[in-house]
């Protein structure tokens, strides 16, 4: 089950302290548009091998019989977008008028609220739980988010009915299409689809929401989803396209394979970048599509500079997969798919602790890791530990010697032995005999 949770309260109540240790403090999104005091921050929680979405809201204040207006919109849009809602109270101070009317608006929701009473770090304070159940909801939970406490039980809590990602049921794969506004998006899942299923038009912004379509490909079932254009922090503007931002961030974190689409005909801009970051901070496999490939002249050559711009502006990610295709004609469009189902599989890829630990200890025979200050790094034992994306755990004396250049060099030789084009892959490092 995916479950996508926010945070809701008023200022001070320790939202933002609470919503850091979930997410350990790495920040996925943050939007930053003007005339708005704190906005909406999203973020994934990873727990027992399960994860959700979690979304940060601006402190609700209630002044003169009224929400400050934006603050309560983009509120509301958190909330709408959730299928849980975290009510963040003050368990120090107590209950005041302005919780009260936080209360009422999360009644009218009916969405299931879990009452988050924090700053409960004392006897006296955990005596004065009962007041909490006064605003009328089912789950009161104590937490401290300065010192840590109640983490473990409201985890358990959140995650109790969401399936393990390594558990196999009956998933249809899913695919999204993400881009700019007007570089193709649609008239390109029309061309996969073969049928007009999504509105086209050249003007920016026509797909105001995330829409699945299910079709067949091969015998098999997948599901494309299309998604609103994505336009930099500073120039969203009407309410609706901030909803729809946040809904095309949640359609990436829900989909196996993102589809980063970019214009051939406005070339490689800073905010393409950006956008196939949202991916791959995500662990999502990623294909690129240069779009609007029947408006270039000798498309021969035009490969080849157009592959040599990838390879320096994306730097980032050498791993990514490129398809070169016109939505509009149709042209190349069936080289797309096969290279979305690679991506897919090498998303979900798993390799043999066999094979994997002969391959790190050639490497490390090969390239012995630098020495720092007398000692150095000693590689015990490597594993696959997690898919979607793939996770190498290696055991090794002492984290603290890794340096940067010989984390890529592993990364390198686990990606020439084994082919993880088109996926991130993730490198955890820890000390022999260390916890979880």
């Amino acid at each position: 089950m995916k479950k996508c949770v926010c945070l809701i309260g008023k200022p001070n109540v320790g939202k933002s302290t609470i919503f850091n240790k979930l997410i350990k403090e790495k920040k996925s999104i943050i939007m930053d548009e003007p005339g708005i005091t704190r906005d909406r921050i999203y973020g994934v929680v990873s727990y027992n091998d399960k994860k959700f979405s979690l979304i940060d809201t601006g402190g609700l204040t209630f002044d003169n019989g009224n929400f400050d207006k934006e603050i309560k919109m983009q509120a509301e849009l958190a909330m709408d977008a959730s299928d849980m809602i975290l009510f963040v109270v003050d368990g120090k101070n107590g209950l005041d008028s302005t919780d009260l009317y936080i209360r009422n608006l999360l009644l009218k929701t009916k969405k299931e609220v879990i009452v988050l009473v924090n700053k409960i770090d004392n006897k006296a304070r955990m005596d004065n739980l009962y007041e909490f159940f006064e605003l009328g909801f089912e789950k009161v939970m104590p937490i401290s988010g300065e010192h840590n406490i109640g983490f473990k039980e409201l985890l358990e809590e959140l995650t109790k009915d969401i399936r393990n990602t390594d558990e196999i049921d009956n998933h249809i794969p899913r695919f999204c299409v993400i881009g700019r506004p007007n570089v193709g998006k649609s008239s390109l899942i029309n061309a996969i689809l073969n049928e007009e299923r999504a509105i086209v038009s050249d003007v920016a912004g026509t797909t105001r929401d995330a829409i699945d379509t299910k079709f067949t490909y091969d015998k098999k079932d997948y599901i494309i989803v299309d998604t609103a254009g994505l336009r930099k922090k500073g120039r969203i503007y009407e309410d609706v396209e901030k909803y729809s931002y946040l809904r095309s961030i949640k359609a990436i974190e829900e989909s196996d394979v993102c589809v980063v689409v970019i214009s051939a005909e406005d070339g490689i801009l800073e905010h393409d970048k950006h956008i196939l970051g949202y991916a791959i901070d995500a662990g999502k496999g990623v294909v690129l599509v240069i779009n609007k490939w029947d408006k270039v002249n000798d498309s021969d050559s035009a490969i080849k500079i157009w592959k040599k711009k990838i390879a320096n502006e994306f730097q980032f990610a050498p791993y990514i997969k490129v398809v070169f295709l016109s939505a509009l004609t149709k042209k190349r469009i069936h080289l797309l798919m096969p290279e979305i189902l690679s991506a897919y599989e090498n998303n979900h890829k798993e390799i043999k602790t066999s094979l994997l630990n002969n391959v790190i200890m050639d490497a490390v025979s090969f390239k012995i890791p630098p020495s720092y200050k007398g000692k150095r790094l000693k590689i015990y034992f490597v594993s696959e530990t997690g898919i979607n994306p793939p996770k190498f755990t290696f055991q090794v004396n002492n984290k603290g010697l890794l340096h940067f250049s010989y984390e890529r060099y592993l990364e390198n030789k686990i990606r020439e032995n084994f082919d993880f084009s088109g996926t991130p892959i993730v490198l955890q490092f820890k000390n022999k005999n260390e916890k979880e």
